[in-house]
């Protein structure tokens, strides 16, 4: 399991960047196998370059090589993305998350030739992304297979297309050194049993020892205790992306105390009937105090 680590902002809506070294060593304490730095559960389009920087320094000194970090570099124009993987410092970085350009609608040549200029300009290896739901294009199941076969350096896609026959295709014709991580922590139970390597989640953020257990579980065959993991957690999965992400698991954040429930526009906090349906559920499943959290319910 990784997380894709929020980035917590203080009141004032500059980041908060004691309270991401807290985040971070709870991920660390609690099991987590890895952190994706600067995805899009980070609100990274409504960062500035300084602040990039920071976050990478802060979580790289944080972690101190106890697990990889993954950071995410990706952009709708492949020149500068190259230039960013050329030229930046990535001392303390394990691995690239790049998803597929945005806005432009490329072909599927052009994703093509996008992931091949960025699999040839850094040594890292190199995740592949496919989001359509934000980035208003498919990867489809061909295209990934073929970045996958030409170039060993990239070495996974997370998908968060929601099209199972899709993720299928990959995971049944995949090559070796390839696999497919669920960018979706709702379906993750089901495509591990189909094949997937394991997921980037969005609720590890606030509990990374049990859903990083009921990922752990399933990969190693043990789907009954799994699936009732999986169960036990079905409503939050819902909630959390009911006023998007990462509306929704900043709420939940809040509400186990652990940051405040800040977002930089355009982005705004979940809703009130959603905050009070999570709280409701944190409830109902015993999370009045969380240990290492700043606060309780």
């Amino acid at each position: 399991m990784g997380v894709a680590l929020v980035t917590p902002f203080k009141e004032d809506e500059s980041v908060d960047f004691e309270t991401l070294q807290k985040l971070t060593a709870y991920q660390v304490q609690n099991g987590t196998d890895y952190l994706v730095v600067l995805g899009t559960t980070a609100e990274t389009p409504t960062l500035a370059e300084e602040e990039k920087k920071e976050v990478i320094r802060q979580v790289v000194a944080q972690v101190r090589r106890r697990i990889p970090v993954v950071l995410g570099v990706g952009g709708n124009c492949t020149r500068e993305v190259v230039k960013k993987l050329e030229r930046d410092d990535f001392c303390g970085i394990d691995g690239i998350l790049s998803v597929v350009p945005y806005y432009n609608k490329p072909s599927q040549e052009g994703i093509y030739q996008h992931y091949k200029a960025l699999a040839q300009a850094t040594p890292l290896p190199l995740i592949l992304y496919n989001v359509p739901g934000r980035t208003g294009m498919n990867m489809t199941a061909q295209t990934a297979l073929r970045i996958a076969r030409e170039f060993e350096r990239v070495v996974a896609v997370k998908e968060a297309s929601g099209n199972i026959v899709q993720m299928n295709e990959i995971i049944k014709n995949k090559p070796q050194h390839f696999e497919l991580i669920s960018g979706d922590d709702g379906i993750t139970f089901p495509l591990i049993a189909l094949g997937a390597a394991g997921v980037i989640s969005v609720i590890g953020n606030a509990l990374p020892g049990e859903f990083g257990r009921m990922v752990h579980l399933a990969l190693s065959g043990d789907y009954g205790e799994a699936r009732a993991i999986h169960s036990r957690y079905i409503e939050l999965f819902e909630l959390l992306s009911v006023d998007g992400n990462p509306a929704g698991i900043k709420s939940m954040l809040h509400l186990m105390g652990f940051i405040a429930n800040r977002l930089r526009l355009p982005l705004v906090p979940a809703s009130i009937s959603t905050n009070g349906k999570i709280r409701d559920v944190l409830q109902r499943l015993g999370y009045g105090k969380v240990p290492g959290a700043a606060g309780a319910l």
